[in-house]
């Protein structure tokens, strides 16, 4: 054992011998402090703790905090861990600017922390509606951050049944009608929620406008996003659908109950006097 360190410990100092001859090394050990005619690794080791301990000010302590948490959030999978992580490091940051007088880079941190919170804000308002799906409380009030506006005259065919499904829509204002099943939807009320869910992502029924009005629109590429960035939201979403997937099931079981009773007293008409 002892031969073998001393064969390492030889071919350590020879490797130290041949980057002191390399000009470019024996600079930068100039820089450092240290003489290349007469260097040693434990010379190197006690130079660099040296340089170490002497950077080490109230300013650099906050920039290594703020790197912390930077590096964090490139290894936060979820939003919400993420923009809190974030907020962190740009306030060290900040504070490493102020420390330094680097007007720039304390404004330019500064700023990003109010911008961080009101989406952290977002973030935890979806999150709380998410939850309160499951007690019946399927608002969309939270989702309007997140989608445009758009109008739409009488007579509008907003989309026909089998079209290609790219984005819901939320009613705010007017009147709109499924044509397939005789259905006004009045302001408040989703539709296209269930191309999202097809496999081919095609519209399941037409909507027309009957009276002028606007809605609120968002893609399906941002639910998706929405739903990466908070996994509340899916089951959300699942209880929406669901909840109109049991008003289809129960219109045409009222449907049906109407046809049966209609048959029946056809029936009872037809019958002998």
């Amino acid at each position: 054992m002892n031969f073998i360190n001393a064969d390492l410990s030889t071919v350590l100092n020879r490797i130290l011998d041949a980057a002191t001859d390399n000009l470019r090394i024996a600079k930068i050990l100039v820089q450092m402090g240290l003489d290349p005619d007469n260097v040693t690794y434990d010379a190197i080791f006690n130079r660099l703790l040296e340089i170490f301990l002497h950077n080490i000010t109230l300013a650099n302590m906050f920039a290594l905090v703020g790197a912390i948490f930077f590096v964090a959030t490139l290894l936060t999978q979820t939003m919400v861990p993420l923009r809190v992580a974030n907020m962190i490091g740009c306030a060290f940051f900040a504070a490493f600017g102020a420390l330094t007088g680097t007007v720039t880079t304390f404004l330019l941190y500064l700023l990003m922390v109010p911008i961080n919170a009101y989406r952290l804000r977002q973030m935890l308002n979806l999150v709380k509606m998410a939850r309160g799906a499951t007690q019946g409380d399927t608002s969309m009030e939270w989702l309007k951050p997140f989608m445009t506006e758009r109008k739409y005259r009488k007579g509008d065919v907003l989309f026909k049944k089998d079209d290609a499904a790219h984005e819901m829509l939320l009613t705010v204002t007017g009147r709109f009608l499924v044509k397939e099943i005789g259905v006004e939807l009045p302001p408040g009320r989703l539709m296209g929620e269930l191309g999202f869910l097809t496999p081919d992502n095609r519209r399941t029924a037409t909507i027309e406008c009957i009276e002028d009005g606007h809605v609120l629109t968002i893609t399906y590429e941002k639910l998706l996003e929405i739903y990466f960035q908070n996994p509340q939201f899916g089951y959300y979403f699942l209880v929406l659908t669901s909840q109109r997937l049991l008003e289809n099931i129960a219109r045409l079981e009222g449907i049906i109950a109407q046809n049966k009773i209609a048959q029946q007293a056809a029936a009872a008409a037809g019958g002998p006097n």
